[in-house]
């Protein structure tokens, strides 16, 4: 296997990690404080092509693969998970039921929206998180319509979104095999975005909560087949995780780098505090974690870019991805000392950023369940 980027490669990681680097970390604690939707900065990296890195040139996406998506998220993650969630990872998560699921003329339109604005994915209700089969959600069908009715929770981008791929119950009865996927437009009579939920991190995008009152849906809004819900939500997690995982990689190497830096110049004892074991183990330990981490999140990337299922590669690299992440941007703040818990270094929004890549898109105690089946299947 070829773990070296091409050329074409290596210019889209070079012009993320400019990006990042000049427009992103420079605001992200400014965004992060106000928990203000960083509106500039996204308008700039859709213009340099780097939200919606899998949407077809056609529909108005870069028409790249799951290894470029990967790519620039995790150099756009260095700088700040908030603003990267907000753009190329919720553009991944909104697009890729419509590609998976959608006819010619959905993606023409949805598709096309996304290419100038934002979408959301309504899965997460009060009573249901990783038990999809709970969901409370219904879309009856009357006289060749459905009626929309339902409560979503922790919808990423909702307040920003002109429209949602919603999951609802079309049979009530039949557990997870009853769902089915819809497009809805913000504008249709009976939706309403309301509350907005206060966050520990990645404040620069929101997560509000979506009301669905007795919405009435055209059959041409349904996404596939009726029942083909749980199938379209389980495929779009396989290319969304590996983004997820890769934002995991860019929480890790930045923590890396900052420890580096600061453990070079901070003495202790007459020399660098580098030199004593108790924190050039933990670096160490964190520049191969980091590694492996990335190294996981490319095979998993690579095998959705083939083509080829990828459900537990992509598992793999979502859990170990992010649990590194949380790990290493906790042991940042213990080599940082007092200045780790300070909020005039980037360490603690490193730790607060980083805890929620280990909930959000499948717990990481739900990846460990799809581990074991994948594991185990005949």
């Amino acid at each position: 296997m070829d773990f070296n980027l091409s050329d074409e490669q290596k210019m889209i990681q070079n012009l993320a990690r400019e990006f990042a680097r000049k427009e992103i970390a420079p605001n992200a604690d400014y965004y992060d404080k106000k928990a203000e939707f960083p509106h500039e900065i996204q308008a700039k990296a859709r213009e340099l092509g780097l939200i919606n890195v899998l949407i077809p040139e056609k529909y108005g996406g870069s028409g790249l693969s799951a290894v470029e998506m990967i790519i620039v998220t995790e150099e756009l993650a260095w700088a700040c998970t908030g603003i990267t969630v907000g753009g190329i990872v919720m553009s991944t998560l909104t697009s890729q039921p419509i590609l998976i699921a959608g006819n010619e003329e959905q993606k023409r339109k949805y598709l096309g929206r996304l290419a100038e604005g934002f979408g959301s994915y309504c899965v997460t209700e009060p009573g249901a998180g990783s038990d999809v089969a709970s969901m409370r959600s219904t879309a009856k069908k009357t006289k060749g319509r459905y009626i929309l009715n339902g409560q979503k929770t922790w919808i990423t981008n909702a307040s920003q979104a002109s429209f949602f791929v919603v999951f609802a119950k079309t049979e009530p009865g039949a557990g997870h095999r009853g769902l089915s996927a819809f497009l809805v437009d913000l504008e249709l009579p009976g939706v309403e975005v309301s509350k907005k939920l206060a966050k520990m991190g990645q404040k620069a995008t929101d997560a509000c909560e979506v009301n669905f009152n007795n919405v009435e849906l055209t059959s041409d809004s349904l996404l596939g087949r009726e029942g083909d819900g749980f199938k379209i939500a389980m495929k779009t997690f396989d290319h969304s995780r590996p983004s997820v995982a890769a934002m995991g990689v860019g929480i890790s190497q930045r923590a890396l780098d900052e420890c580096i830096s600061y453990s070079k110049e901070r003495e202790a004892f007459g020399q660098p505090i580098v030199n004593f074991q108790g924190v050039g183990f933990k670096i160490a330990d964190m520049g191969m974690r980091t590694q492996a981490a990335r190294l996981l999140t490319y095979n998993a990337a690579s095998k959705a870019a083939r083509g080829e299922r990828n459900t537990i590669e992509a598992s793999y690299a979502k859990t170990f991805a992010s649990d590194t992440a949380m790990w290493a941007a906790t042991e940042a703040v213990q080599i940082h000392g007092g200045y780790g818990y300070s909020e005039e270094y980037p360490l603690e929004k490193l730790m607060r950023d980083a805890k929620i890549l280990q909930i959000y898109e499948g717990t990481n105690e739900i990846q460990r369940v799809v581990m074991v089946k994948e594991l185990t299947r005949d």
